[in-house]
């Protein structure tokens, strides 16, 4: 039984692989480069109200300036859980209070901090090209199990050859986004 309507669901690669991209992207936002970002803070939750909260969901976060981060806290009861939860972020940012408005001094980041961030970033960038690497693995399995199915060697040919090349777009990406953010964080 020949299955001459195999048709790879190309359309949800793509989504799946956007999805890596994605993580990669706020990997990426969530290191610190000496510039300030709201984005920084995204990662860090505050015991708000019996639950863990993102910090944009109990203050206003600004960057007034290129090394500065304010969170203007709505609760003034709520100030000290959103120090308390910078202080222990591990980001080495040290708040200072001014009522009910927490100001992020962004230090300079020394030689050697800076190497070990590109590090990291380059780890970020090879968990991201593992995971579209397995996407493709799924892909290639499709393809195989349509082949075993009666797919001609034709078919499974252009399959293969579309799965490489969305592979192939997907690895450039990150390859250029890692490039991109080594280069920021090298930028002193």
């Amino acid at each position: 039984m020949a299955d001459a309507e195999f048709e790879l669901d190309t359309d949800d690669l793509t989504r799946r692989m956007d999805g890596a991209m994605g993580a990669l992207r706020s990997e990426f936002a969530s290191l610190r480069t000496g510039r300030a970002a709201a984005s920084m803070l995204d990662p860090i939750m505050v015991e708000a109200y019996g639950s863990p909260t993102p910090i944009n969901q109990v203050g206003t976060v600004n960057v007034p300036e290129p090394r500065m981060v304010t969170i203007n806290v709505w609760d003034k009861s709520m100030v000290g859980k959103v120090e308390k939860a910078i202080r222990e972020s591990g980001l080495g940012i040290n708040p200072q209070l001014n009522g009910t408005i927490i100001m992020l001094p962004i230090p300079e980041l020394n030689e050697e901090r800076r190497r070990e961030l590109g590090k990291v970033a380059g780890q970020y960038a090879e968990s991201a090209r593992v995971a579209i690497r397995n996407l493709r693995r799924d892909g290639m399995d499709q393809i195989k199990k349509a082949k075993s199915n009666g797919l001609s060697e034709d078919d499974q040919k252009f399959w293969e050859s579309e799965v490489q090349d969305l592979t192939d777009k997907y690895i450039a990406q990150i390859d250029k986004a890692l490039e991109a953010k080594q280069a920021e964080i090298m930028q002193v």
